[in-house]
């Protein structure tokens, strides 16, 4: 089995930056080696495409990128390889996709004291779950920790924060390591 690493951290704390060093590093120690950068974020808007033109700026030419916003286990199954490092960014807009997936258009978020998980946000976690033991891959998973602070108002803003714990509780569980990211310095957590 490969052995996954979860890096967490807050926005711009340097993670993506760290686990594309360790993906290079990865890459460098035997010939054939490949890099698949599964990213999970969206360009709905000018910013949103800006932010991603960035990150596949900084990455080495010859990686490859698989765009799934929604089917992440799907992704990584078809990734798969004993030559291939596998690179999640990131867990949090995967979580945020497929949140906002799961409510109605007509919902009004303002008025909503209190929501639940929706089937998708369930199955793509209980699949990603079941997924992540069987791959021959190394897999970092990145992830945003948004539990530091207060709890968030509003009813989505707190489904988020919960799904978010408890999805890296899960995964940090099936992980060889995980690393908190600060500053650019990075903590081992665990491994």
């Amino acid at each position: 089995m490969a052995e996954h690493t979860l890096i967490l951290g807050g926005a711009r704390s340097g993670k993506s930056a760290w686990a594309e060093r360790q993906a290079s590093a990865w890459a460098a120690e035997a010939p054939g080696r490949e890099v698949v950068v599964i990213a999970t974020g969206e360009a709905r808007d000018e910013e949103m495409r800006a932010r991603i033109a960035a990150h596949q700026a900084q990455r080495p030419a010859g990686w490859q990128t698989v765009e799934a916003p929604l089917a992440l286990a799907e992704a990584l199954a078809a990734a798969d390889g004993p030559q291939r490092l596998l690179l999640v960014d990131c867990l949090t807009l995967w979580l945020t996709n497929l949140l906002l997936a799961d409510l109605p258009p007509e919902l009004d978020l303002d008025s909503v004291r209190a929501l639940q998980p929706g089937p998708r946000w369930q199955a793509g976690r209980a699949a990603l779950l079941a997924v992540l033991p069987r791959l021959q891959a190394p897999v970092l998973l990145i992830g945003n920790e948004v539990g530091h602070g207060i709890v968030p108002l509003g009813a989505v803003n707190r489904l988020f924060v919960d799904e978010s714990g408890r999805l890296h509780q899960a995964l940090a569980a099936q992980c060889a390591r995980v690393r908190f990211v600060m500053a650019g310095c990075v903590l081992p957590l665990q491994g």
